[in-house]
């Protein structure tokens, strides 16, 4: 099973462990692009703050933000499940998770990242500000940009087991899976069950229970179908919109009652 998780806008801070060695990362396949994002990123944040901050659309009050991206190559490091922050993360928990569990973490997730294509959580990375929507002025748009080595990298990946996308729609342009791996691809939304919507903060809070219950129950289900299965095992409301016809991802609505 591969898990596909988006990042967080927020992260916690780089440390004092080693600097980033782009060719220690995980799917050495994107080492070109990263590299190419990287170096342009820190370009633009050591020259013009101000054309930094449009750039990277942040507030007055995120300046800070543009200092750590020209930093970003000297740098302390630290697992990605570490840097990155914020709701989901929050209820994934990998902390605390036990040692069998975050084993199955390291093998599964797999985080979407502007500056770094994707990463797993075992990858060493420092914190940085760089989104998705990011349009840098040489490269260009960061979802496009990942486009051509993300065809060739994640079905490599995927394997021949199932695909659970939970990435945020700027994140899931980056790699659309088609063909076969769209298959055995379910992508998941959170809905409020009595208004039928979807509310940002339980959205992402669910989405990280929900790779949390399988990662600590060892399930690994190997289709759509049986992940189906697996989550209402576990308690969860799942409705389910199979495949309609060949190269399409299932799609599956989970039900919460409360928001928080």
């Amino acid at each position: 099973m591969l898990v596909l998780l988006p990042p967080s806008e927020g992260k916690a801070s780089s440390g004092r462990g080693a600097p980033l060695k782009l060719e220690s990362l995980s799917l050495p396949g994107l080492t070109e692009a990263r590299a190419a994002v990287l170096a342009e990123l820190v370009e633009l944040c050591a020259g013009d703050e101000d054309k930094a901050r449009e750039v990277l659309g942040l507030s007055e009050g995120l300046r800070g933000e543009v200092a750590k991206n020209a930093g970003l190559p000297t740098a302390g490091a630290r697992p990605a499940g570490e840097i990155y922050t914020g709701v989901l993360y929050d209820a994934l928990d990998l902390a605390s998770l036990d040692a069998a569990a975050k084993k199955r973490a390291a093998r599964s997730l797999l985080v979407f990242s502007g500056l770094w294509g994707a990463v797993r959580v075992t990858d060493r990375i420092p914190s940085y500000r760089c989104s998705m929507g990011v349009k840098l002025p040489g490269l260009g748009a960061l979802g496009a940009h990942w486009r051509t080595p993300m065809a060739t990298v994640l079905p490599e990946a995927a394997g021949d087991g199932l695909v659970l996308d939970l990435r945020s729609s700027a994140y899931a342009a980056a790699w659309k899976p088609k063909g076969e791996v769209a298959g055995r691809t379910a992508s998941v939304r959170v809905l409020h069950a009595p208004t039928r919507k979807v509310v940002s903060h339980f959205n992402k809070a669910t989405k990280g229970r929900i790779v949390r219950s399988l990662l600590a129950a060892g399930v690994a289900p190997k289709d759509p179908a049986g992940l189906v299965e697996a989550l209402r095992d576990l308690g969860y409301v799942v409705e389910v919109e199979p495949a309609k016809g060949a190269g399409k991802a299932w799609m599956l609505d989970v039900l919460v009652d409360e928001v928080h």
